[in-house]
């Protein structure tokens, strides 16, 4: 009996679907909201704009604002912001156009590794659940989708048959871009090298040279373009903590532990399948990896992006293997139960009317007040969370989050910032809260000495002078 044709498959698969589209409907309702969804949005905005207007998004070094992410994203989001506006917008919307590219890329991939097309859709709606329910990043303005997208297509060129040399370029290529739009997309290039080591070595060797070729290509152009080189950048201060793995892992198991008992028995079942071997090896790099990068302060979900991209991989190649054996659409089946567990830690009640016709209202109404407030204010202004300054046309002036984790490293002290608090240089300033404070040093001091709250909510918290 083919596992994917039978009534629990099918109900799975639809039930998958719609839980789907239900979520991207919401998350495409709130993209134009001038609403703050996470402090990377308006951080990339700002840099996008300067891009546009310096030729660089990279800041001189020794100020307040900090930027330690790869070139390509921000000249992308600038580029399409200076015709179409806002860049906070654009940027949600290529976002969530770039799940979609991941969607059908994890679907061809599955495709060119010979799951049929339910098995390839399957997988792909399995990751678009996950990060739905496991993350923000679904139309948000942040790089790191697009970059998985590219990197996605790059994979699906090394797959297809037959394999030869302008391919494995080709994909070194997109391999490479990708990571110039994200630093932290290695996990499917090194996974992809290992893996032609064992299958291809030929095809292998054209791939690594052409991947090394690029990037010191890349590199070169980078160090040309903006006088500076990207490991400099990229190497910003940050405190490293084993107490965040713990807190990263705690919160990826409950969607991970289904997918990965799946990889199991893909590994038991599949020992000799050359496919499956990349999967696997993928899962075992991305997972290894992403856990490793989660000690890094500020560390989000997206560390297990592609950990989460080879398990659905590895359930859409585990359901066809099984395809004539009768419990395999029991299996989808339980693919999505363990995914239904995870509505219940998605914000706001989305049983509710207003969740579906009036999204995000009450949020709505603070960040319009919020920006109101800074808007009335001159320059300059202090935001931590930066798109609120953005959206009131203020300038950008300090990256808290960047600067705090510079000042805890050793690497900077906290004299420059306490001196311009002391003085008063800003008009306002606007912190996520006072407990904890989100800055290391005398700054909180200083702040309480010279600055009185004008406005608290249940978001945030203003200031200005004394």
């Amino acid at each position: 009996m083919n596992g994917a044709r039978t009534f629990e498959f099918r109900l799975a698969a639809v039930a998958l679907a719609l839980g789907c589209a239900a979520g991207l409907v919401h998350t495409a309702s709130v993209v134009g909201l001038h609403i703050p969804f996470d402090p990377n949005e308006g951080w990339n905005a700002y840099f996008a704009q300067r891009a546009m207007q310096t030729g660089s998004p990279y800041p001189p070094d020794g100020g307040f604002m900090v930027n330690n992410y790869p070139p390509l994203s921000f000249f992308v989001i600038g580029s399409l912001a200076h015709t179409l506006g806002d860049a906070i917008v654009v940027g949600r919307i290529v976002s969530l156009l770039a799940l979609g590219f991941c969607a059908l890329a994890i679907a061809d991939a599955a495709r060119e590794m010979g799951c049929d097309r339910t098995q390839g859709t399957f997988a792909a709606l399995l990751f678009v659940a996950c990060i739905l329910l496991t993350s923000d990043y679904a139309g948000m303005n942040d790089p790191q989708l697009l970059g998985h997208a590219i990197s996605l297509f790059g994979l699906i060129v090394a797959l297809r048959q037959p394999r030869g040399p302008r391919a494995m370029v080709a994909s070194a290529l997109l391999c490479v871009l990708a990571l110039f739009v994200k630093h932290n997309l290695v996990f499917l290039p090194l996974s992809l090298a290992f893996w032609l080591l064992l299958a291809d070595r030929r095809c292998a060797s054209t791939f690594i040279m052409s991947g090394v070729i690029f990037s010191l290509i890349g590199l070169g152009v980078f160090r040309t373009a903006f006088g500076t080189t990207l490991f400099h950048q990229i190497a910003s201060p940050r405190v490293y903590a084993f107490s965040n793995i713990t807190v990263a892992v705690r919160n990826w198991l409950p969607w991970a532990v289904m997918p990965l008992c799946g990889a199991v028995l893909l590994f038991a079942i599949g020992r000799r399948d050359l496919f499956a071997g990349f999967a696997l090896i993928y899962v075992v790099v991305s997972v290894i990896g992403g856990i490793l990068l989660s000690g890094g302060a500020g560390v989000d979900a997206n560390a297990m992006f592609d950990a989460d991209i080879a398990l659905a991989l590895c359930a859409g190649l585990l359901l066809d293997r099984l395809e004539n054996r009768w419990w395999g659409g029991w299996l989808a089946l339980a693919y999505v139960i363990s995914l239904a567990w995870l509505l219940r830690g998605v914000d706001g009640d989305w049983t509710s009317r207003d969740y579906w016709y009036r999204p995000m209202n009450d949020d709505r109404k603070v960040a319009a007040a919020e920006i109101s407030l800074l808007r009335s204010e001159p320059n300059p202004v202090l935001c931590e969370m930066l798109s609120l300054c953005y959206w009131a046309g203020r300038q950008a002036e300090v990256d808290v989050f960047n600067i705090d984790q510079a000042m805890r490293a050793g690497a900077r002290p906290d004299t420059q910032l306490v001196h311009q608090i002391e003085a008063k240089r800003f008009s306002l300033i606007e912190l996520e809260s006072l407990k904890p404070f989100p800055l290391s040093g005398g700054v909180e001091q200083a702040l309480l000495r010279n600055y009185t709250v004008v406005r608290t909510d249940d978001e945030r918290v203003f200031l200005k002078p004394r």
